[in-house]
């Protein structure tokens, strides 16, 4: 398989990636058990299909080991070149407290260590309380180990639009922001996108299927729950879609999305994460992987395949008529993880 040159993106110099990133959070431990051989082998899988670009964080589990020995599974079964071809983006979440030069640069080093590189490709700082402002600090810090080379680039993870803003004043330069977006949150349209696009910072949307749920599988069901939720992810969103509108009002949208899906010969799946994409400043969607327990390598390669028109959007719209205000329900972006 070869993806198309619309798959990649110069998303910062010397760092191009694969617009559909692979998401890790599923080998964190909250979406069942995962097989580390099978996983390997899937990560291989994806990686040789041109899906070369990993999301990831110090806390989702065994995801840096993973990417460690990734590193030297791809360079024993493709060359030691192949390494060039992959992106690996992490996250650093820590407890808010004293940000020192050397309690940044000793949880950077450990990141280091357990994904075997000399250089973190994109380093995505999360912080939990805005009022404890030493997330500035540690942001200059994380810009000063850019500039001795420990990184690439400096992003963040679920800030909101005053952070970011207050960020730019400060004067560190952030490429990237990680935020909650989809058909069902679109809470980056009210402030974020207009910042970023002022700033020249990247989006980088999770939650784009909402763990699955914006999907054919869920199309014409009862709406699930209990044992059904059986997943982190499923849990979370399905959270989000009743705080939406409810189950009547997402298959409302479900159906419309089916017929978009089938004048373009694609999935649902397909039309929700081509909508996120083809968004201002979005310069890729993460679609979670559950690796070696089930694979989509062809299904997120037809979201090359096709454009949504005029028409797409409007059906999409009138589907989605009569739903809440997430935005003044919940608050700007990763407001939802400060309440």
């Amino acid at each position: 398989m070869t993806l198309p040159q619309e798959a990649r993106l110069r998303f910062v110099d010397g760092l191009p990636i694969c617009r559909v990133l692979n998401g890790m959070w599923q080998v964190s431990g909250a979406h069942g058990r995962i097989d580390p051989a099978a996983a390997l082998d899937a990560m291989l899988a994806y990686h040789d299909a041109g899906f070369t670009t990993w999301d990831l964080a110090d806390h989702y589990g065994p995801a840096e080991d993973f990417i460690g020995e990734f590193r030297r599974r791809l360079a024993d079964a493709r060359g030691a070149d192949a390494l060039s071809e992959m992106q690996a983006f992490t996250k650093w979440v820590p407890r808010p407290g004293p940000m020192t030069r050397q309690i940044v640069e000793n949880n950077v080093d450990i990141s280091l260590r357990r994904m075997g590189v000399e250089r973190l490709d994109l380093l995505q700082f999360h912080w939990w309380e805005y009022a404890d402002r030493r997330y500035l600090d540690a942001l200059e810090h994380l810009a000063a180990l850019r500039d001795e080379g420990k990184l690439h680039r400096v992003a963040l993870t679920n800030f909101d639009t005053q952070r970011l803003r207050d960020i730019a004043d400060h004067g560190v330069r952030v490429v990237s922001n990680q935020v909650q977006y989809s058909l069902i949150d679109r809470r980056p349209e009210v402030q974020m996108t207009a910042v970023c696009e002022e700033q020249r910072v990247w989006l980088l949307p999770y939650g784009v299927l909402c763990g699955g749920l914006l999907s054919d599988r869920y199309l014409g069901q009862p709406e699930p729950g209990g044992g059904a939720l059986n997943t982190a992810s499923l849990r979370k969103y399905k959270q989000m879609v009743d705080a939406w509108g409810g189950w009547d009002l997402f298959q409302r949208l479900l159906t419309a999305l089916r017929a978009i899906a089938d004048k373009h010969g694609v999935s649902i799946a397909n039309v929700a994460s081509r909508y996120i994409l083809e968004k201002n400043v979005v310069a890729g969607v993460i679609i979670g992987a559950r690796l070696g327990v089930a694979e989509h390598i062809a299904e997120n390669a037809r979201v090359f395949s096709f454009q949504l028109d005029t028409d797409d959007y409007r059906a999409i719209d009138e589907a989605s008529a009569g739903a809440r205000d997430l935005y003044r329900m919940i608050g700007d972006c990763g407001d939802e993880y400060r309440r």
